[in-house]
C-alpha cells in the first residue's frame, strides 16, 4: 500500500519544511508543546525513554523527567492523574501505550473528564488534558493491538476526538487539541507511523478542530473517512473514475464535534454518502 498523498492544506513558511515520518511528527509536536509552555506535561507507560513507537524520544532528556515521566501499567490512574493535572490550569498530555486498552480508563473519560465542566457548572474543568492513543491494525498485534474504539468516544458530549491522516496533519493537529481548552482524545494510526512520509514546517503551527477536508473533488459521490483508511479510499477514488464515477473524498479530522456544514454541502451535490471506517 502506498503512502498517503501530501495534505492538501495551505500552511504558511512551507520553505521550513522537512521530510519526516508521521511518528516524527507527533514527536515534533511534542517537543514544542513543552517547550513553549511550561504548564506540560507528557506521561504514560514507558514513554520517558522513547515508548513502544519512539514517539517521544528525547523528550526526557531535554525537558526532565519531571515533566517527561513513566506511570504505573493503569490505564484509569494515568488518565485520573491527567484530569487532576489539567483541573489545575497545567496541559496534560497522558499516553496510552495502545488504544485497546483505553477501555480501563472509559469511566475516567466518560464519566469525569467529560463531564467536568458541566457538572461543576463551568466553575472547573479538565480543558487541558489530551489523551494520545495509537489505534488501528498493522497486519500483526493481534485482538489486543488492533482495535479502532474511536466509535465509542464519538457518542459522549464533552470531550473531542481527532484522528489524523499524515505527518503534516498530525503535528498542527495535535498542537491544537493539545491547546484546545477542552479534553480531547487524540488517536494516531500507528500503520502509518513509519509508512507515511512527507514535508512537514518545522516551526510551530495549528491546524483547525472540527473542520473537515475536500482533498478530493468529485460529482457522483461523497466518500467520508479519518486516519488511516482515506488512503484505501484515495484508492478507491482512483479505481472508480476509471469506470467513469466521480467520487468527492473527505476526511472529517474531527469525529466529535463533526463539521455537518462541509459533508452535508458535498452530499446535497453528489446526492449519495459512503461512510469508510478502519477495520478491526
Amino acid at each position: 500500500m502506498r503512502p498517503f498523498s501530501t495534505a492538501t492544506c495551505d500552511i504558511e513558511n512551507q520553505q521550513s519544511a522537512k521530510s519526516i515520518n508521521l511518528y516524527s511528527a507527533i514527536n515534533q509536536a511534542l517537543h514544542i508543546a513543552l517547550e513553549t509552555d511550561p504548564r506540560t506535561f507528557v506521561f504514560g507507560e514507558d514513554v520517558s525513554f522513547g515508548g513502544v513507537f519512539r514517539c517521544t524520544t528525547g523528550l526526557a532528556d531535554r525537558f526532565g523527567k519531571s515533566r517527561v515521566f513513566n506511570t504505573p501499567l493503569c490505564e484509569q490512574g494515568i488518565v485520573g492523574f491527567g484530569i487532576g493535572l489539567a483541573a489545575m490550569g497545567n496541559r496534560a498530555i497522558a499516553e496510552i501505550q495502545f488504544a485497546d486498552y483505553i477501555f480501563p480508563a472509559f469511566d475516567q473519560i466518560v464519566n469525569e473528564a467529560a463531564k467536568f465542566r458541566y457538572r461543576s457548572g463551568n466553575q472547573f474543568n479538565c480543558g487541558g488534558l489530551t489523551i494520545r492513543a495509537p489505534y488501528g491494525a498493522v497486519g500483526h498485534g493481534g485482538h489486543y493491538h488492533s482495535q479502532s474504539p474511536e466509535a465509542f468516544f464519538c457518542h459522549v458530549p464533552g470531550i473531542k476526538v481527532v484522528i489524523p491522516r499524515s505527518p503534516q496533519q498530525a503535528k498542527g493537529l495535535l498542537l491544537s487539541c493539545i491547546r484546545d481548552p477542552n479534553p480531547v482524545v487524540f488517536f494516531e494510526p500507528k500503520w502509518l507511523y513509519r509508512l507515511a512520509v512527507e514535508e512537514v514546517p518545522e516551526h510551530d503551527y495549528m491546524l483547525p478542530l472540527s473542520k473537515a477536508e475536500v482533498i478530493r473533488e468529485g460529482s457522483d459521490i461523497t466518500l467520508v473517512g479519518w486516519g488511516a483508511q482515506l488512503s484505501i479510499m484515495e484508492q478507491a477514488c482512483i479505481d472508480a473514475e476509471k469506470d467513469g464515477i466521480s467520487c468527492e473524498l473527505i476526511d472529517l479530522k474531527t469525529l466529535i464535534p463533526w463539521d455537518k456544514e462541509t459533508v452535508e454541502a458535498s452530499v446535497r451535490k453528489t446526492g449519495r454518502l459512503l461512510v469508510s471506517i478502519m477495520p478491526l
